[in-house]
């Protein structure tokens, strides 16, 4: 099989998997449709890397966790940047907006509690907010969740044992508002 047919096959079969991962971090349609884009390029040229000691799926995990990750950071050092830049010309920084929240399929009226949630969910380590994205939205199992992280069973488990307990104290302090 020619690497173009090997490519489009790969696309054809993860693409959806991939922009709902995409769209778990970014929490914007359009921002995961590039994000998307992006990581099938890292896959199309990568793919020749690809020595097959995991499954397929595992490395286009693997590629696509790693890829939202450095999204949300290079977010992180934007925001950093913007308030700084504020902090020196005395503009006042914008708060986030819900507009900003676009996940399609979510109604109007839900809209606020599922970005409150997810909210919550950015503010985990990195770690914890990927074994929970991992294992309840995209419902992979603790051992896949160990192979596309590259860590021990043990490990998952605890993530996601702390990133529960977290999440909840985060949703809880929130609704003493």
């Amino acid at each position: 099989m020619n690497e173009r047919i090997k490519f489009e096959a790969i696309y054809q079969l993860h693409v959806g998997m991939v922009f709902n991962l995409c769209l778990h971090y970014v929490q914007n349609a359009q921002e995961a449709e590039e994000a998307t884009q992006d990581i099938f390029v890292k896959i199309h040229n990568n793919l020749s890397n690809f020595e097959g000691k995991s499954s397929l799926k595992t490395w286009v995990y693997r590629i696509s966790v790693n890829h939202c990750l450095d999204v949300l950071k290079a977010r992180k050092r934007q925001k950093r940047f913007a308030f700084i830049t504020n902090l020196f010309t005395m503009t006042p920084e914008k708060g986030h907006d819900i507009s900003d929240f676009d996940h399609p399929g979510v109604l109007l009226e839900d809209r606020e509690a599922l970005e409150n949630l997810f909210q919550k969910i950015n503010e985990l380590p990195e770690n914890q907010k990927t074994t929970l994205i991992l294992r309840y939205i995209d419902d992979l199992s603790p051992p896949e969740i160990a192979e596309i992280m590259q860590i021990s069973l043990k490990a998952v488990e605890s993530l996601l044992q702390r990133g529960k307990q977290n999440l909840e104290k985060k949703l809880n302090a929130g609704a003493g508002n």
